[in-house]
């Protein structure tokens, strides 16, 4: 079978921060140092050599940038200085980009500008939507003497929006990831197939993988506590996705809950986890003292910067409404949702975010691929009876 090589591989790869490649001479020390490495999974030296030599098609089926949880002890060892933790950061951008056939993903990664006109363009379209409900009515259903906050903000008309905004975003990150698969589950002998029982078998994987992302423990203790800041945070990520997409009607309310209710003590552990640990990265971002923070994006910025406003307003909404205090309640409700909106359509399948997806996804194909491999799964069709 031939192979199609892409001279313009490289330059293509730098736009998204793999600026050192040339002076790498492909030595080999990167992978000797990696505690990741090994095991059927030789990188950096293998991905980046792709890279070298302007192989895209096998970047592509390459699930490895994806097992690079960016300890960055390949890029501190390293004899010419060639900073290869930073340009498999790079690939990760440059592959979330390629799943991306929209192009959008790509435009995100590679103009400042794009970004700055998608967060706008979101953010406009809930003020549009809370402008467009209360002129209808010439802004009488706005109440001024107490908090009433389903009166200003429909719950049930919020909660619509949401989700078929969830919907939307939701449909775009599956065929992402279907491009993924796609992309690494290809057979290089078009008659091979994997049976469709070796799927099924490592969901499990899959499911440990995304909840506890614990390779990164793997790196070393020293990482221990970039690990539980990052497993924190996706607890309360989640918490309040949960809370806003599916149980809006019981979150969003004028009741004045106690203080042991479950609505209030979910949404109190969700917001002072997502403030520490998206304070912590970005504290990190500043001081630059890690191989992992040296280098930064504006992309790496978005996701724990509007994860930190939208933690802050989200308790100022709280905090003012149990205050009584009606327009700040409502102008920071507003606020919140706006930054909300225009994260998740900046955010969703690309940035830090896809990386909770992308990387446990590759773990999980990498399983798969092993367990064929090993013909450790029955004939397809058939399930084991135990």
């Amino acid at each position: 079978m031939s192979t199609r090589v892409h001279p313009e591989l490289h330059r293509d790869i730098a736009r998204f921060g793999g600026d050192d490649i040339t002076k790498c001479m492909n030595c080999g020390n990167c992978t000797a140092v990696c505690s990741l490495a090994g095991d059927g999974a030789v990188f950096p030296r293998k991905t980046i050599r792709y890279m070298q030599l302007g192989l895209k098609d096998k970047l592509l089926a390459s699930p490895e940038p994806w097992l690079c949880y960016y300890c960055g002890e390949c890029s501190d060892t390293c004899p010419r200085d060639a900073n290869p933790a930073e340009t498999m950061m790079a690939m990760r951008r440059w592959l979330t980009a390629e799943y991306d056939h929209s192009g959008r993903g790509r435009r995100l990664y590679t103009s400042e500008k794009a970004v700055v006109t998608t967060i706008l363009k979101a953010a406009f379209i809930p003020l549009a939507l809370l402008l467009a409900l209360h002129a209808v009515t010439g802004f009488q259903r706005i109440v001024t003497d107490r908090v009433e906050l389903n009166t200003f903000a429909p719950v049930m008309w919020v909660w619509a929006v949401v989700l078929l905004h969830f919907a939307f975003l939701g449909y775009h990150l599956m065929m992402n990831a279907l491009h993924m698969i796609q992309h690494i589950m290809k057979p290089e002998d078009p008659e091979a197939k994997v049976p469709w029982a070796a799927y099924l078998l490592e969901l499990k994987s899959l499911a440990i993988h995304f909840i506890t992302q614990k390779r990164w423990r793997e790196c070393g203790e020293e990482h221990d506590g970039q690990w539980l800041t990052h497993l924190l945070l996706v607890s309360g990520y989640v918490i309040m996705l949960v809370l806003v997409v599916g149980m809006l009607g019981w979150f969003q309310t004028d009741n004045i809950y106690p203080v042991y209710h479950p609505q209030r003590w979910l949404g109190y552990y969700a917001t002072l986890v997502l403030i520490y640990a998206s304070a912590a990265m970005l504290i990190g971002r500043f001081r630059k003292r890690t191989q992992v923070h040296r280098f930064s994006r504006p992309t790496d910025w978005l996701f724990p910067s509007f994860i930190l406003v939208g933690a802050i307003t989200g308790i100022l909404v709280h905090a003012f409404r149990y205050a009584g205090w009606p327009w700040p309640t409502y102008g920071m409700y507003l606020i919140h949702v706006m930054a909300m909106v225009a994260m998740l359509d900046s955010e969703v399948g690309i940035g830090k975010w896809a990386h909770m997806i992308y990387r446990p996804l590759a773990i999980y194909l990498m399983n798969v691929k092993k367990r064929t491999q090993n013909q450790a799964v029955p004939e397809a069709g058939a399930l084991p009876t135990n």
